[in-house]
């Protein structure tokens, strides 16, 4: 390969030439987030949801109650029946 040819195609192509940027003013470009009404409705239940016991504090009282008194019978056969019906809606 001839160096002095490489030059000449250099040179029609203007590889070797340095181009230069200004810098554009007035056109500020920034970012901007917006929060849907679905998603600021969703943190305020999610908030709500936090702040609500896990355990019905009156539920768990009343059985307690109950149980103490002798009062609390379940049937075996109910109880066998929800175990079966929770665990066929969980395959599902």
């Amino acid at each position: 390969m001839r160096i002095d040819a490489f030059n000449k195609v250099s040179e029609l192509y203007k590889a070797n030439k340095i181009k230069t940027t200004s810098n554009v003013k007035g056109n500020c470009v920034t970012d901007k987030l917006e929060i849907s009404q679905i998603a600021k409705d969703y943190q305020i239940a999610k908030k709500a949801l936090k702040s609500v016991s896990d355990v019905r504090e009156d539920l768990v009282k009343d059985i307690k109650q109950r149980m103490a008194t002798g009062t609390y019978d379940v049937s075996a056969n109910e109880v066998a029946d929800r175990l079966v019906d929770k665990y066929f809606d969980e395959l599902a």
